[in-house]
């Protein structure tokens, strides 16, 4: 199997993963309110929420990673020659690989911390479980950001013209934008 395989696998899973969660959001937040509109309010109800919503963030953060679709300054990139843009994008890659490292292994520590405290309306949910994302979200993002890194390397190291670069931004729009027609641009 190609790396390139892989990474659409890999996009592919946390895809469904960000979908899943958005779908039990969606869910989760109309049952609240058509309870809340009948006048019976779920007592969980606001902390579930914000606690799936979190959960998109982490999980979508590691589907950006993966489409490396996070902020950048391509334009600033674009002008450089191909060994300073190695260069800054090696350094790029490991501070990002770095700080996820190091987050992980925080949240990891975290997890122990919280070991007997639960939720305020869930009891039954262990802190711990919920928090769990932190650490998890980071190996997935660095497992993103090791699957992209040759090919991410490989496009820093060759010389672009300005109007290749336009030209592969424009595509990536293209491909990560919504069909209209339901026909998928890929």
């Amino acid at each position: 199997m190609t790396l390139e395989v892989m990474r659409r696998r890999y996009e592919r899973l946390l895809e469904w993963l960000v979908i899943l969660l958005m779908g039990v959001l969606a869910v989760e937040v109309t049952v609240g309110v058509v309870y809340r509109t009948l006048g019976a309010s779920l007592v969980w109800y606001d902390e579930v929420a914000s606690i799936l919503l979190a959960w998109i963030t982490f999980y979508g953060s590691a589907l950006a990673s993966v489409k490396r679709a996070h902020i950048g300054c391509p334009e600033v990139m674009m002008f450089l020659p191909p060994k300073a843009k190695l260069t800054f994008r090696l350094v790029a890659e490991v501070l990002t690989i770095g700080f996820f490292l190091i987050m992980g292994w925080a949240g990891y520590q975290v997890l122990g911390v919280l070991a007997t405290d639960t939720l305020v309306s869930l009891p039954s949910v262990p802190v711990n479980w919920v928090q769990s994302v932190m650490p998890i979200s980071a190996v997935l993002i660095v497992a993103a950001e090791l699957i992209t890194l040759p090919a991410t390397l490989a496009k820093a190291a060759r010389r672009e013209s300005v109007i290749e670069a336009a030209q592969a931004a424009a595509a990536a729009e293209v491909r990560q934008a919504p069909s209209i027609s339901g026909v998928d641009p890929r």
